[in-house]
């Protein structure tokens, strides 16, 4: 008889800048399915994505790009002047990444993995929703002016605009109050990253 193993559920967040997504890849490579929250959400966005028809028929064509896609200058200028368009469009949104994260668990499950990695940037920020389906919360941390630093390097932001997100975020206190395990990515080598996330205990298929 077989016997169905239960995979170890780890709740991956840090804000960003933190080398989060940088983690993600080094226990994906060590066996894990990585479950990525904004890949999912990139794609349900994406031109024919599962979410445009709701976007449109609730904001209008003109937040629907040529291609089919979401148009986001447009939705991001009009979330900061209409405050309630960014609940409305997480309201479409979180469901349907939701359902794709379950999906693709169930998968992962099926196919033999014994740790599942979900990682999730507003993890913290969901409450107890997120906190009671994981067994393990790992959060990547680092000082606030490191995650300026990268954030301006990597995607041109002004600092005023890379402070925002940062504010927007839970804060770094929120997000290691919430942690089992901590990983220091601050004045640290890759390397050295790398030999951090090996420490953590991820069992491969």
């Amino acid at each position: 008889m077989t016997t169905r193993h239960i995979p170890l559920r780890i709740g991956l967040t840090g804000g960003i800048g933190s080398g989060k997504s940088t983690v993600s890849q080094m226990l994906q490579a060590r066996g894990a399915a990585v479950m990525d929250a904004d890949a999912i959400a990139r794609s349900l966005t994406a031109p024919k994505g599962a979410a445009m028809p709701a976007i449109e028929h609730t904001f209008g064509a003109a937040f629907v790009t040529a291609e089919g896609a979401l148009n986001r200058e447009h939705m991001r200028a009009h979330a900061f002047s209409q405050p309630q368009a960014k609940q409305q469009l997480e309201a479409i949104i979180h469901p349907l990444v939701a359902q794709e994260i379950q999906r693709q668990a169930q998968v992962a499950i099926g196919n033999g993995h014994h740790t599942l990695v979900f990682d999730v940037p507003l993890l913290v920020e969901s409450g107890a929703r997120w906190r009671a389906q994981v067994d393990r919360i790992l959060v990547i941390d680092c000082l606030e002016e490191t995650q300026i630093q990268r954030v301006m390097a990597r995607n041109g932001l002004s600092r005023e605009a890379v402070e925002a997100i940062i504010g927007a975020q839970a804060s770094r206190t929120q997000k290691l109050a919430a942690a089992d395990w901590v990983i220091y990515n601050d004045g640290i080598t890759l390397e050295a990253l790398h030999e951090f996330a090996g420490k953590l205990p991820i069992q491969a298929t």
